[in-house]
């Protein structure tokens, strides 16, 4: 797995390759272009960000929702990019953005393979932050997503919070 990182123009033609409706591409772009500022950032805040990695784990985000929208789409997108030879840390991006991360307990239940399926790294936190922060291709407040979780998956609320907390705190907001 020697392969770089896909350019933003590759990435969207993968896309589109792997048949994802153009409203899950417009959510994918509304989401990068979220990612890419968020991490600008916090480069100026003096944190080191592999913004390629951002843009293109922003945009390859829903890449499995051309197979399933359930939530093992990022494991889906994850296979699919793996079996295009892009890095690991792309993979890892896409299978943990999901609910701002899915617990070891919860992969099981779902009969996941072994693996992390949360948000490990600044790349990652970025991108499944973003994620939640897009509606459609839409920007929305955190605080509709977190009460629209707590309704749905307190885990998962709890667990964006957490993110947004991260976050913020990182940018100084």
């Amino acid at each position: 797995m020697n392969k770089e990182l896909p350019s933003r123009e590759q990435a969207i033609e993968l896309l589109r390759k792997n048949s994802c409706p153009p409203k899950i591409i417009n959510h994918c772009e509304a989401v990068a272009k979220l990612a890419v500022e968020t991490a600008g950032k916090l480069e100026k805040k003096g944190l080191k960000v592999n913004l390629n990695l951002v843009e293109a784990g922003a945009l390859l985000h829903d890449i499995g929702r051309s197979k399933s929208h359930a939530v093992n789409h990022g494991v889906v997108g994850a296979k699919i990019v793996e079996s295009e030879g892009f890095p690991e840390e792309l993979v890892n991006v896409i299978k943990r953005h999901v609910g701002g991360g899915i617990t070891a307990q919860e992969a099981e239940k779902f009969g996941w393979p072994k693996d992390i399926y949360e948000p490990v790294t600044l790349e990652d936190k970025i991108v499944s932050y973003s994620d939640k922060l897009i509606d459609g291709s839409k920007r929305v407040p955190i605080d509709r997503e977190i009460e629209r979780l707590l309704v749905e998956h307190k885990d998962a609320a709890e667990k964006v919070k957490k993110i947004h907390e991260e976050i913020t705190r990182l940018l100084g907001d």
